[in-house]
C-alpha cells in the first residue's frame, strides 16, 4: 500500500494521458466527417498517429537518459497539448495528419517515461500488484475516454480545448510529486525485426495482425459507426464495448495460453475473430444492440492476440534477448498500425462500411494459415514464459513486466 500511495501521482498522470489521447482519435474522425474530409483522409490521420508513436518510442529513452524523467515528460505533454489545441486553426487533412504525428509522438514518449518510472520503483515482491493496478487505471481511463465522445461536439474549439486541458493536467501530479526522480535509463534497445521473424515467425505475424486489427478498429471504427447510423453516444458505446470485451478476455485467454499450446490458442482466436468479423459485416446496421454486441465479442477475441503472440515469441528467446525482442515486436506492431487505418478507410469509401470487418477477417485468416503452417514446421517450446497482458505502449514495457522463463 505504501508503494501504491507513493505512485499515486504517477498513476493519476497515466489516467490523464489516456483520457486525452484516447478521446482524440474518435473526436478527429467525427470532426473530419463534419468538415467534409474523405474516408481516405480520415484514415490518414490514424496512420499518422502511429508514425509519430513509433518515433516517440525510439527517441524517448535517449531523451530521458540525457535530460531526465520530469523534464522530458513535460516536453512530451506540452507537445500533445499543442497537437490538440492546433486542430481548429486550419481545417486541412494534411495539417491535421502532422498534428496527429505530434500527438502520437507525445503519447509514446509519455508512456516511456511513466513505465520507466514505475520500473524503477517496483520490486519483485510488489511488481504483480502494482502492474495489476496500472492495467486497471489504463483500461479504466481508456473506457472513460471513449465515453467522453458522447458529449464532445465535433470540430469545435471547446472539444479540442478539453483534450488539451487533459494533456496539460497530466503534468500537475508528476511535477508536484515529492517522490525522487529515478536514475536515468540505459541505452535504448536495438531493433532487429528480421531476427524476430526468424526466431518466431508466428509470434511476429500475430503481432503484425494485431497491429492491423486494433488500430483499424480504433481509428476507423467511428467512421464505420457513422456509416451504419450511430450517433456520437452510440459510437462511444461501440468503441467502449470492444475495450470492455478485451479487458474481460485477458484472464481466461491467459489461462488457456499457459495451459495449452499457444499456437492453437492463436489459431482459434483468429478463427473466432474471423467469424465474428464476418458476422458483424453481415448484420451491418441491423440494430444498435447487435452492433454493440458484435463489438463486445470482437474485443473478446481480438484484443488478447498481441499478448499471446508476444508470449509465444518470448518462449523461444533467451532472457538477455527479451528487451530487444519486445522492442522489435512493438516495431512490427507499429508497421501494421501505420498501414491499417489508411487502407481500411479507403476500403470503406470504395465498398461500404462492412468492408472494414472483411479486411480484418482476411488478416485473421492469414494468421490462422500461418499458425497451421508453423505447427507443422517445428514443435512448440518446452518451457513457457508466463502470460501477461502486454500494453503496446513503449520499448521499456518489458522491463516493467519482467518476463521470466
Amino acid at each position: 500500500m505504501r508503494t501504491i500511495i507513493s505512485l499515486a501521482a504517477l498513476l493519476m498522470s497515466v489516467a490523464l494521458v489516456q483520457l486525452g489521447s484516447g478521446s482524440l482519435a474518435p473526436l478527429d474522425t467525427l470532426s473530419g466527417t463534419a468538415l467534409g474530409f474523405s474516408a481516405s483522409e480520415i484514415g490518414l490521420l490514424g496512420s499518422a498517429h502511429f508514425v509519430g508513436f513509433f518515433v516517440g518510442c525510439w527517441l524517448a529513452p535517449r531523451m530521458t537518459g540525457t535530460i531526465g524523467h520530469v523534464r522530458v515528460f513535460a516536453a512530451f505533454a506540452a507537445s500533445g497539448a499543442i497537437g490538440a489545441l492546433a486542430h481548429p486553426l486550419w481545417h486541412e487533412p494534411w495539417f491535421w495528419a502532422a498534428l496527429r504525428m505530434l500527438t502520437g509522438f507525445a503519447v509514446a514518449g509519455s508512456a516511456t517515461v511513466i513505465e520507466g518510472w514505475l520500473q524503477a520503483r517496483v520490486t519483485n515482491q510488489t511488481r504483480g500488484r502494482v502492474i495489476g493496478i496500472y492495467r486497471v487505471v489504463d483500461l479504466g481511463a481508456a473506457l472513460a475516454a471513449q465515453a467522453m465522445i458522447s458529449f464532445l461536439p465535433p470540430a469545435t474549439f471547446v472539444s479540442y480545448n478539453i483534450v488539451a486541458m487533459l494533456c496539460c493536467l497530466c503534468l500537475v501530479p508528476l511535477t508536484l510529486s515529492s517522490t525522487p526522480e529515478p536514475e536515468r535509463p540505459e541505452t535504448p534497445p536495438r531493433l532487429r525485426p528480421l531476427k524476430t521473424f526468424r526466431l518466431s515467425p508466428l509470434g511476429a505475424a500475430g503481432v503484425f495482425v494485431a497491429g492491423i486489427t486494433m488500430p483499424a478498429f480504433r481509428m476507423v471504427g467511428p467512421l464505420y459507426g457513422l456509416e451504419v447510423g450511430l450517433d456520437a453516444q452510440g459510437i462511444a458505446l461501440f468503441l467502449s464495448a470492444a475495450i470492455l470485451g478485451g479487458a474481460l478476455a485477458q484472464a481466461p485467454v491467459g489461462w488457456l495460453a499457459d495451459k495449452h499450446d499457444r499456437r492453437w490458442v492463436l489459431v482459434w482466436l483468429s478463427v473466432a475473430a474471423m467469424a465474428v468479423c464476418l458476422g458483424v459485416a453481415w448484420i451491418g446496421g441491423a440494430s444498435p444492440a447487435a452492433i454493440y454486441g458484435g463489438a463486445l465479442v470482437f474485443g473478446l477475441v481480438s484484443y488478447p492476440i498481441y499478448s499471446v503472440s508476444s508470449a509465444h515469441a518470448n518462449d523461444f528467446a533467451q532472457p538477455v534477448e527479451a528487451i530487444e525482442l519486445n522492442a522489435s515486436l512493438l516495431f512490427i506492431y507499429a508497421m501494421g498500425a501505420i498501414l491499417a487505418p489508411f487502407l481500411s478507410a479507403r476500403l470503406i469509401a470504395a465498398a461500404g462500411p462492412s468492408s472494414l470487418f472483411v479486411f480484418i477477417a482476411l488478416a485473421h485468416l492469414a494468421l490462422a494459415v500461418i499458425g497451421f503452417w508453423r505447427m507443422r514446421a517445428r514443435p512448440t517450446a518446452i518451457e513457457k514464459t508466463a502470460y501477461v497482458y502486454t500494453p503496446r505502449s513503449s520499448f521499456i514495457v518489458d522491463r516493467l513486466l519482467r518476463r521470466r522463463r
